[in-house]
């Protein structure tokens, strides 16, 4: 997993709450085990008319949202199934932050297996920078891990968390900034483990 630390982009707003896994990536395309490959899926249901086209109402087709890597959007994204592949999807769409008030349970656990932040602010101020991302064309944010901030360029600045137990978010925060998955944490221990190996036998 590749390490975050910060990312400046253009801020695409998805002012929905409740969005799930089923919307971010219709079961139909889960049929392949690689992570890679998703991204042109993303909310195919509601990005694509019937024939296939870009549907020009589904708001992250407005042209002020293209190349953005960071998505705001409303309570409780990625409610719905377990699939991981709503993270690959988002991903591969070249997403690196979402920012929402909150995330559901296990949808929030794969965003830190698979290296995008999930970024917690109060809803009010979601509610705001979704409200300037569609009002100023090319609204950008930072979002920073190592200061757990983000800002923009007019002066708005909010502290957030990845998760809202102390003690859980600085463990992910750290994972993040160090690229650690489960099998990266795991071989931090290798030294150990192979000197239990020989032990046992």
């Amino acid at each position: 997993m590749e390490r975050f630390k910060k990312v400046t982009s253009v801020v695409a707003a998805l002012n929905r709450p409740n969005v799930d896994t089923d919307q971010i990536i219709p079961a139909e395309h889960l049929k392949r085990i690689e992570k890679t490959g998703f991204g042109p899926f993303l909310f195919e249901s509601w990005a694509k008319n019937a024939d296939g086209s870009p549907n020009p109402d589904f708001e992250l087709n407005y042209p002020s949202f293209q190349g953005a890597e960071v998505l705001a959007t409303g309570r409780n994204f990625g409610s719905g199934s377990s699939r991981e592949h709503a993270v690959w999807a988002l991903r591969g769409a070249g997403f690196q932050a979402v920012i929402a008030p909150s995330f559901a349970d296990i949808f929030h656990k794969n965003c830190f297996e698979n290296g995008l932040v999930p970024v917690i602010l109060p809803e009010a101020v979601v509610d705001g920078i979704m409200a300037r991302a569609n009002e100023l064309t090319g609204y950008t944010l930072t979002v920073d891990l190592e200061t757990c901030e983000v800002s923009d360029s007019e002066g708005f600045r909010a502290s957030f968390v990845v998760h809202q137990d102390p003690a859980t978010h600085e463990f992910r925060r750290h994972t993040m900034l160090e690229g650690l998955d489960e099998i990266g944490l795991t071989m931090q221990h290798a030294d150990a483990i192979t000197a239990y190996e020989k032990a046992r036998t």
